[in-house]
């Protein structure tokens, strides 16, 4: 959903207009140019610029960012991808130089489609029967993800596979330490539980780790086919379960308490859409390989979840952002480790509480 450009968030147009022209995406740098700013998302900052009867998108870090929001190595990602993988989009140009708009940057094309969120859904409702097709079409481009060749892509450097688990599981741990403004102890007991608990052997292969509805653009409502995948800042080389497992732990389901629900508000709890289970089921027989450690994977998902949005309302909360849907982020990082430690003590995915 697009709109007016917050108050704090505002781009130099004058210096992105010559950024545009020295590198040969307009022709005039007395163009009008037009600027709306993307408000799904709780991450980085994403704008549409209109100019010249063009349409492209810019991608910048948030002010006082804690960590991650490397607009460089996104960048990076998407110009491997563009090499061989026709569901990213085309990446057109990079900056560090902060005195162009005060972060680095990247200008990339924008996608035509259909994004499933839950502002398009109150302007039209999704069919149970659309659900299903979606959640193939989502599952399958999922599969089709892990599957690709990082070497052909140019993306072998992207990340160390040999000891992805163990760095996740100490990083993420690390970085909600950091960030943490109230001391959750469900958060303490799931960090011991998924040093001791994490698997030894896992495949490698290209992942997105932030993989889920609204960020995929579907190219029209037959949902038979992805244009393309969005929101590139986590890919990396690793455990393409621990990309399922983050899908599953955004998953919400009708079953789930209330807490859950409000903090997942997506459209995976409604009537057409597979349960948790049913779409590890449905990698499973995509892939022809069983997802075992099945918990783990899915307390690290939520875990994960809980301390970007944690680091989030750590800006608010020391006042280097004042977007008022983050002022509960706090709230839902503690929900989603009630959850993940539920999941530990019942060993299951399902009907937790």
């Amino acid at each position: 959903m697009e709109q007016k450009v917050r108050k704090g968030e505002e781009l130099n147009e004058i210096n992105l207009k010559r950024f545009l022209k020295e590198n040969n995406l307009i022709s005039n740098i007395k163009s009008d140019l037009g600027i709306l700013q993307f408000s799904n998302g709780f991450s980085n900052l994403t704008y549409k610029l209109n100019i010249e009867e063009k349409e492209y998108v810019i991608r910048k870090p948030p002010k006082g960012a804690v960590y991650g929001h490397d607009m460089g190595r996104e960048y990076k990602v998407l110009k491997g991808l563009n090499n061989g993988f026709d569901k990213a989009p085309i990446a057109y140009a990079y900056s560090n130089d902060i005195k162009i708009i005060g972060t680095p940057f990247y200008v990339m094309e924008k996608v035509d489609g259909r994004i499933i969120t839950p502002k398009e859904l109150k302007e039209k409702t999704i069919s149970e029967k659309d659900y299903s097709a979606i959640s193939k079409t989502w599952l399958n481009t999922m599969v089709e993800l892990h599957q690709l060749d990082y070497n052909k892509l140019g993306l072998s450097d992207l990340g160390k596979p040999e000891g992805y688990v163990e760095r996740q599981v100490r990083n993420w741990s690390k970085q909600y330490i950091k960030a943490a403004t109230s001391d959750i102890k469900e958060a303490n007991f799931i960090m011991d539980w998924l040093r001791n608990h994490q698997p030894k052997q896992y495949k490698h292969s290209l992942i997105h780790n932030d993989y889920k509805y609204d960020n995929v653009v579907f190219s029209s409502e037959s949902w038979n086919k992805i244009n393309s995948i969005l929101d590139w800042e986590m890919c990396t080389i690793g455990d393409p379960l621990m990309d399922l497992g983050t899908s599953i732990a955004y998953w919400a389901m009708s079953s789930d308490p209330k807490g859950l629900l409000s903090a997942f508000d997506y459209p995976t709890s409604l009537k057409g859409n597979p349960t948790r289970l049913e779409v590890v089921d449905m990698y499973e027989k995509k892939t022809g390989e069983p997802v075992n450690n099945l918990v783990f994977y899915y307390v690290f998902g939520l875990f994960k979840i809980a301390v970007i949005v944690q680091q989030i309302y750590y800006r608010y909360n020391k006042g280097l952002t004042t977007n008022e849907k983050f002022k509960n982020l706090n709230q839902i990082a503690e929900i989603l480790c009630k959850t993940g430690w539920q999941s530990i003590q019942k060993n299951r995915i399902e009907n937790l509480f």
